[in-house]
């Protein structure tokens, strides 16, 4: 029983609970001391991650040697791939299933109050330049057999490591609860979610539906059994869940696939923290059925097929440069919502409205996805006799 209660699913589920129920409860006085608590946590979180796609990334391209580019290459293309094939399967189900629907539009939410603290810790790069700078340093380490830069870069990763353990995993269900106790207080929870309950679950049985999909395609051209790997993206989805972003739950990720007895280490390490940044097939399978949505609710028609196909492939691009932050697929794409869609102010404006609603499910379908990816990688790996390295994962 101790061992339940210690451990970071139970954690994550509690914070969620107890955030969902402070949330009806506290008044404008108290949150003004919830919601500085939880953008400082979340920023701590934030600040590690950028360490975390450098400490993780770089090295594991080291050690995979002259096989780096090629598996890199490889990692790009399945990851757009699973983007572009998850939203094509959602635009499918929008023709046949959103004229059959009844949706509401209403969607109005009590403001939380001002950050009065307002203590910035700006992360000391982008997401994306992190990992830019990470792909950039590992490949010309291995070109150049630079074997300093190697061996610094392996002892960065043992003091991200410890940075993972001792910082960011520890505060994370406190984020989670706080987070929940925001989304409770302004009706997230309790006002936006009735009015859009059948959209948001078919989108969710959705994410399910192509999780299959990916696990058993995975488990198929790797030979290996896929749910040797889901089963332990329990913690994962969860930390998704609560922090609505996939570089947020990143160390969780790593640690849930690092478990995997089928999964190499070399490629978990390689590839769950940029798969963090490139796949996002949850998200974009959410944005495609929400814009056919509201392209029916305020224009009174859904687009037309090759309107869809265009942005489907447009969405995919967008979906491979989006940061792994919340709402980074939505934000990336609003250009081409509005210039291939026609969407106007009210129409971008209820897209970022409603894609908020779920994001957190949204997101935790890419991160879950994430490990399918990686079992692809391990395939490839074998089939192609990519001799496997040493890799360190965090073990909590």
């Amino acid at each position: 029983m101790k061992k339940l209660f210690s451990s970071l699913p139970f954690r994550l589920v509690l914070g969620i609970a107890i955030g969902i129920i402070l949330g009806q409860f506290f008044n404008e006085g108290v949150m003004t001391v919830v919601v500085p608590i939880k953008n400082i946590l979340g920023q701590i979180i934030m600040f590690c991650v950028p360490l975390i796609v450098i400490g993780f990334i770089a090295p594991s391209i080291t050690k995979l040697g002259s096989n780096a580019s090629k598996l890199l290459g490889v990692a790009v293309l399945i990851a757009y791939a699973s983007s572009v094939l998850a939203a094509l399967m959602s635009m499918g189900a929008g023709y046949v299933l959103i004229p059959n629907l009844s949706i509401a539009s209403d969607a109005t939410v009590k403001e939380l109050p001002a950050d009065v603290f307002g203590l910035s810790i700006p992360q000391i790069m982008p997401v994306m330049s992190a990992l830019a700078l990470s792909l950039l340093i590992g490949l010309a380490a291995v070109w150049t057999k630079a074997e300093t830069t190697i061996r610094l870069l392996d002892e960065f990763q043992n003091i991200i490591l410890e940075i993972v353990k001792k910082v960011v995993i520890p505060i994370l269900p406190f984020y989670i609860c706080a987070t929940f106790i925001c989304l409770s207080y302004d009706g997230t929870v309790t006002k936006q979610l009735p009015a859009f309950l059948q959209i948001i679950a078919i989108v969710m049985i959705g994410h399910y539906i192509w999780l299959a999909v990916l696990y058993l395609a995975a488990g198929i051209y790797s030979g290996l059994n896929p749910i040797e790997v889901i089963k332990y993206y329990g913690p994962a989805y969860l930390t998704a869940v609560g922090t609505m972003s996939s570089a947020a739950t990143l160390s969780v990720a790593l640690e849930g696939a690092g478990k995997s007895k089928v999964l190499r280490k070399d490629m978990v390490d390689f590839g769950i923290p940029l798969f963090a940044n490139i796949h996002l097939c949850g998200s974009v399978l959410t944005e495609v059925f929400f814009c056919m949505a509201i392209n029916l609710m305020l224009y009174g028609t859904l687009p037309s097929v090759g309107t869809m196909v265009l942005f489907c492939i447009l969405l995919g691009i967008f979906a491979v440069g989006a940061p792994g932050v919340p709402g980074g697929t939505v934000m990336a794409s609003l250009g081409i919502v509005i210039s291939v869609l026609g969407f106007d102010n009210a129409g971008t404006a209820m897209v970022l409205a409603i894609f908020a609603l779920q994001d957190s499910f949204g997101t935790a379908c890419n991160v879950t996805g994430d490990g399918a990816l990686t079992l692809i990688l391990t395939g490839y790996a074998k089939k192609h006799n990519i001799e496997e390295n040493s890799q360190k994962v965090v073990e909590l």
